[in-house]
């Protein structure tokens, strides 16, 4: 089935999240710690994937320009709503909802190992890299729900629709894309991804408060740039 790595990971952040409900009554010092814990992983995570980068100078285009567009769009603002309509709808009175969605489903999409893994999924039926993927994002969302609540447990919609949507994607159009462009877009998107995984560790340490929704577009600036950089350049 093409889907069932894209599945697989929804269906472990779910499972993940319900084991984090469970440790949800632990006491308010020892999900500080692991809160922080998280963050602290989350900025090594960050700069792993950081290292890779082959041209500094494109990637800082790409991810103001990316802000500029989301700020435009107000992509963070409209993620927060949602987040805070399914707070409604679904937790009422849960005041860390929202935040936990949020901050849920971005670790889950920003990066190079579900993009990698959904294109594996669509063009080769290789549905190996998401499997991982799902053992990590399964351990993450029961930690994540433990300090941040319920709302990580919805973020498993995003996930899928956002992989879901690469992996049929790549099975039409990843034909016309040349191999050496392809690896070179996966590795400047791990960079990239890396930048805005190294705020979300920032933020959960609670030493900024960086709207890193808003910089989600500049991934799309960054295959359009380097794909300019390939074919004319």
């Amino acid at each position: 089935m093409i889907l069932f790595g894209s599945i697989a990971d929804s269906l472990a952040i779910i499972l993940g999240s319900f084991a984090g409900i469970i440790l949800r009554n632990i006491n308010e010092q020892t999900k500080d710690t692991v809160t922080k814990g998280i963050g602290l992983g989350i900025i090594i995570l960050a700069v792993q994937m950081g290292i890779q980068a082959t041209s500094f100078i494109l990637i800082i285009i790409s991810i103001c320009l990316g802000g500029l567009i989301g700020e435009w769009l107000k992509i963070e603002d409209s993620m927060a709503r949602f987040g805070m309509f399914l707070e409604n709808r679904f937790a009422r009175g849960n005041t860390n909802f929202s935040e936990g969605f949020v901050t849920a489903t971005l670790i889950f999409v920003i990066g190079s190992m579900g993009i990698i893994g959904a294109i594996e999924s669509g063009v080769s039926g290789n549905h190996q890299t998401l499997l991982t993927k799902a053992v990590m994002d399964g351990f993450m969302a029961s930690m994540l729900t433990a300090s941040l609540g319920v709302g990580v447990l919805f973020s498993a919609v995003p996930v899928l629709i956002y992989q879901g949507a690469i992996t049929l994607f790549a099975r039409f159009i990843i034909q016309y894309v040349p191999e050496d462009l392809l690896a070179i877009i996966m590795s400047q998107i791990s960079v990239i991804g890396g930048l805005m995984i190294l705020g979300i560790g920032l933020n959960i340490l609670n030493l900024t408060k960086i709207r890193i929704s808003n910089f989600l577009p500049g991934i799309l600036v960054l295959i359009t740039l380097l794909t300019i950089q390939y074919y004319y350049f």
